[in-house]
């Protein structure tokens, strides 16, 4: 013998006898608003992966390069950086203006090397003037007792 069958408008959950159909909208718009109230959050003012990956790049590339000027060698070709993974992002105050300091690991080789290295990252994005692009910011040693002095280089676009 089949069920009979439930009464209109009563939808899916009602069906099942799990949850009255009088609680289910409010719960569905609930659920609904939370998702949408934390999605909004996690990535607001934060940097895309693409822009970390570039800004990996960059930090790699400006270090070859400061290697190469002081053992006057060629400077190599730009590293392949893949698979960042951001394990944290703090807010932190760069000069006049604020940032993010990001930590985790990513994955990147030379320019011509068939070898992967799985490295550690830690490195500070400061956002542009308007909003619209980034900047890898470079702590540089100051003086005791004095604010902290940065390096800003705009990554590529």
């Amino acid at each position: 013998m089949l069920p009979a069958s439930p009464p209109r408008g009563h939808g899916f959950a009602g069906v099942l006898g799990l949850v009255p159909p009088v609680v289910t909208v409010p719960i569905v718009a609930l659920v609904l608003l939370l998702s949408l109230a934390l999605g909004g959050c996690s990535g607001r003012g934060q940097p895309a992966a693409s822009v970390v990956q570039s800004a990996l790049a960059l930090q790699i590339q400006l270090t070859q390069s400061a290697i190469a000027e002081a053992l006057q060698l060629k400077t190599p070709g730009a590293p392949e950086v893949s698979h960042v993974r951001v394990a944290s992002t703090d807010s932190v105050r760069i000069g006049e203006g604020r940032g993010v300091h990001l930590q985790g690991d990513f994955d990147w080789r030379l320019a011509g090397d068939p070898v992967r290295v799985d490295s550690p990252f830690d490195i500070y994005l400061q956002r542009g003037e308007r909003g619209q692009s980034w900047r890898l910011a470079r702590p540089q040693g100051s003086e005791p007792g004095s604010s902290q002095v940065w390096l800003t280089d705009p990554l590529p676009v």
